[in-house]
């Protein structure tokens, strides 16, 4: 029994319904989406949906009512705090993790504002499960 698998419970525990933590990926890259997908399966958890877009993300969000959401900040139709908004307004108990390549500094006000509850950068990549961890512990901002 490893780490990975007490931490799965816990939040298992938390959620209250039995089940792995269902995660939705936002990512206009196929390359990052499939890093992802391995980085949270590795904890057990569930990738419930993917999304190459922000509307898109949206749609699915409403359709699989996810736990936690990654979403990129740079996307082709709209900006990831775009999408956070919309999530946002139709679920605010979900908390919403900005995972971003693009530069970081000065986004967190509008971030936060658009209901996202953390601001990883890609490069920081070691920094999204904890950041994960802390979201679904505390909830939604």
């Amino acid at each position: 029994m490893g780490i990975a698998v007490t931490l799965s419970s816990v939040y298992e525990w938390h959620l209250g319904l039995g089940m792995a933590l269902r995660v939705l990926i936002v990512d206009d890259s196929e390359t990052t989406r499939r890093i992802l997908r391995r980085i949270i399966l590795s904890q057990y958890w569930d990738v419930c949906g993917e999304a190459e877009n922000g509307w898109s993300g949206v749609k699915k969000f409403q359709e699989l009512r996810p736990d936690v959401v990654v979403i990129d900040l740079g996307m082709p139709d709209i900006s990831g705090i775009e999408a956070a908004k919309w999530m946002s307004e139709s679920d605010p108990t979900v908390p919403l993790i900005l995972f971003t390549l693009l530069d970081t500094a000065g986004i967190e006000s509008a971030a936060k504002e658009a209901g996202i509850c953390a601001v990883v950068p890609k490069t920081e990549v070691w920094k999204l499960l904890t950041s994960i961890e802390t979201a679904v512990r505390l909830g939604s901002n």
